[in-house]
C-alpha cells in the first residue's frame, strides 16, 4: 500500500496523537449471528447505510448522534433503530454490552463514549473497515470516487447494475429516489460503493476508500477540499493516487479527461497502469473516449414542468447512442457517460445500460424539487452543494432551465471547508452569475482560529460591488421573512446546504 495520504494528526486538529499504549482495533472482525453491534456517531451518511446493512442481516444495531436531521434520522426510525442523544459513556451498557463497536469519523479521543470505550476490553473498529470485510469482501467493488458528482453517479451505477439483473449491494452518501434508501446487502458478486476521500476514524487516519477493496474505479474530479485534513491541492492528489494504486491486476478505471488534476494523475501513473495492464477509459465533455454531442433540453413530464437533458454518446469503435437522461445539468451528462463507459467495458449490453440511464430519477438533495409553497406558491429546489465548482453549476443549471424565474440562491457555509476562508474569492466567483443571494453567517466557527474563517460579510460585499442582488441574513426566519416578501409564484427558492439548515425546507414550505 501507498504511503498515507494525511498521516499526520496536525491535519485534524481536534483528534490528539496517537500513543503507542492506546488501544487498537480489531484485524480480523469476527461477528456471530445475531451479534450487537453499536454505531458511534450513527447518523452520518455512510454510518447509517451500514447500520441498516447489518440490521438487514438480523444484527443487533444501536447508535448514538447529535444533533440529527433527516433523511438519515427518520431512515433509521423506519427501521426500528433508536439513536440514543450524545455521546455518553453510558450509551456503551445501556442496551447490553455491544459486541462489536464501529466508530465514526466524527468521533474524537475528547469524546466521553469513545475515552470509556478505549477503557474497556470492546472490539471496535471504523466504518469503512468493517465494510471491506463485512460487506464487499470478495464482490467485485465498483468505487466510485471524486471531489464531486460521487453519490449522483454511484446512485446511476447501483441502478444500472441492478436493471442488469446484478443484484448488487450498495453503499452510497444518500438516498437514491429509485430505491428509496442508501444502501442494500447484495444477493450477487457485485458492490457499489461511494468512496470518500475524508479520512477514516481518529485511529485511522487515511481516506475512507483505502478499505473499499477497488475492482473497478470511476474518478469524477479531484479538486482542493476539506480544508480541515488536507493541505493543499496536492495533498488531495496524493490521496486519488492511493485510490489508483489499489486497483488490481487487469482492473478498470473510468475517469474524466476534462478535469486538468486527473491528467497530472493519469501521467504520474501511466507506466504502473501498463505493467497492471489497467484499462483505463477516459469520458468528458471536451476530451475524452466518451464524449457528448448535441446536449439540448428537453420537458420530461408536462405537468410538473419536470426537465431532462437528451444526447448522443460517442463512443470509440461504435456508433452514437441516443441517451434522453430524466435530470438537468451538463455535470449529470458527464456521469451518465461514465457509466456508460464503464457497464460496456465490463462487457454489458448498450441497449440495457441505456434503458436504465433514461429510468434513472436522481438522488434525494439533489436538486430535488421539494414542492410549492403554501402561502407564497414559489417552488423550493434542495440542493447538496457547497464546494464553490458544486455552488456555480448547481446555479448556473436550475437558472439555465428556468428561464423565467427568479432564482433566489441560499446558502449555509457548514461544512468544514466552506466556514473556512480558503475559498473566499472563489464563492465570489462561484455565486457572480446569481440573480440574488441570501445566506446567514456560517455555522458554528468556535473551533477555527479567527485568521481562517469565512467571513459572509466579505462575501456579500464582494458580490454586491459585481451588482448582485445578495443579502446577510441573521437567521432562517429572517431569510423566510425576505423570500415571504419578495418572491413571485413562478420563482424558484434553490437551497444548497449540506447539513439540516435548522428546518429552513419545513419553513418554506409552509
Amino acid at each position: 500500500m501507498s504511503q498515507k495520504p494525511h498521516s499526520s494528526p496536525n491535519n485534524s486538529p481536534n483528534n490528539s496523537p496517537d500513543t503507542s499504549q492506546e488501544r487498537r482495533p480489531v484485524d480480523r472482525i469476527q461477528l456471530k449471528p445475531h451479534a450487537h453491534v453499536h454505531f458511534m456517531g450513527i447518523c452520518g451518511t455512510a454510518m447509517a447505510s451500514l447500520a441498516g446493512l447489518l440490521h438487514s442481516q438480523g444484527y443487533k444495531v444501536t447508535g448514538s448522534d447529535q444533533n440529527v436531521y433527516p433523511p438519515m434520522s427518520t431512515q433509521l426510525a423506519s427501521l426500528g433503530i433508536q439513536i440514543m442523544n450524545g455521546y455518553q459513556a453510558a450509551n456503551l451498557t445501556r442496551e447490553g454490552r455491544p459486541d462489536l463497536v464501529i466508530v465514526g469519523n466524527v468521533i474524537t479521543r475528547k469524546h466521553e463514549e469513545a475515552i470509556a470505550l478505549l477503557e474497556s476490553n470492546i472490539p471496535f473498529t471504523s466504518l469503512p473497515q468493517a465494510m471491506g470485510q463485512l460487506v464487499i469482501d470478495h464482490r467485485h467493488s465498483v468505487v466510485v470516487a471524486g471531489t464531486h458528482g460521487k453519490t449522483t453517479t454511484s446512485s446511476m451505477n447501483a441502478f444500472v447494475a441492478d436493471a442488469l439483473r446484478l443484484k448488487p449491494g450498495f453503499m452510497i452518501g444518500g438516498i437514491p429516489k429509485n430505491f428509496g434508501q442508501s444502501y442494500r446487502f447484495p444477493e450477487g458478486d457485485w458492490f457499489v460503493i461511494e468512496g470518500d476521500e475524508y479520512d477514516t476514524a481518529f485511529f485511522d487516519k487515511v481516506p475512507k476508500f483505502i478499505h473499499y477493496r477497488p475492482r473497478s474505479v470511476i474518478l469524477n474530479s479531484v479538486e482542493f477540499d476539506h480544508a480541515d485534513i488536507y493541505r493543499d491541492l496536492e495533498h488531495v492528489k496524493q490521496a486519488f493516487l492511493s485510490l489508483l494504486d489499489l486497483i488490481p491486476q487487469q482492473g478498470l478505471l473510468v475517469t474524466c479527461e476534462d478535469e486538468d488534476s486527473i491528467r497530472d494523475l493519469l501521467a504520474r501513473r501511466a507506466d504502473q497502469f501498463r505493467d497492471r495492464q489497467i484499462r483505463v477509459l477516459t469520458f468528458g465533455l471536451e476530451r475524452g473516449q466518451y464524449r457528448a454531442s448535441r446536449i439540448e433540453n428537453f420537458v420530461v413530464d408536462p405537468i410538473s414542468g419536470r426537465r431532462g437533458t437528451r444526447f448522443w454518446a460517442e463512443r470509440p469503435h461504435r456508433s452514437p447512442v441516443r441517451i434522453e437522461l430524466p435530470m438537468i445539468g451538463h455535470y449529470n451528462v458527464k456521469n451518465a457517460l461514465a457509466t456508460l463507459a464503464l457497464w460496456e467495458s465490463l462487457g454489458f449490453a448498450t441497449d440495457a445500460i441505456v434503458q436504465a440511464l433514461q429510468s434513472f430519477e436522481g438522488v434525494k438533495r439533489r436538486q430535488d424539487v421539494l414542492g410549492r409553497s403554501q402561502s407564497g406558491g414559489f417552488t423550493v429546489i434542495e440542493d447538496f452543494a457547497h464546494h464553490p465548482t458544486a455552488v456555480r453549476e448547481t446555479i448556473r443549471t436550475v437558472q439555465t432551465q428556468y428561464p423565467d424565474a427568479r432564482v433566489f440562491s441560499v446558502f449555509e457555509a457548514r461544512s468544514a471547508t466552506s466556514r473556512r476562508n480558503v475559498f473566499q474569492r472563489e464563492y465570489a466567483e462561484a455565486f457572480g452569475e446569481a440573480q440574488c443571494v441570501l445566506m446567514p453567517p456560517p455555522f458554528n466557527q468556535s473551533g477555527i482560529p479567527e485568521s481562517d474563517r469565512f467571513s459572509a460579510e466579505v462575501l456579500i460585499q464582494d458580490l454586491r460591488k459585481s451588482r448582485v442582488d445578495a443579502h446577510l441574513l441573521p437567521d432562517v426566519d429572517a431569510i423566510v421573512a425576505h423570500i415571504k416578501a419578495h418572491a413571485r409564484p413562478q420563482d424558484l427558492v434553490l437551497v444548497m446546504s449540506n447539513g439540516g439548515f435548522d428546518g429552513i425546507y419545513a419553513k418554506l414550505l409552509a
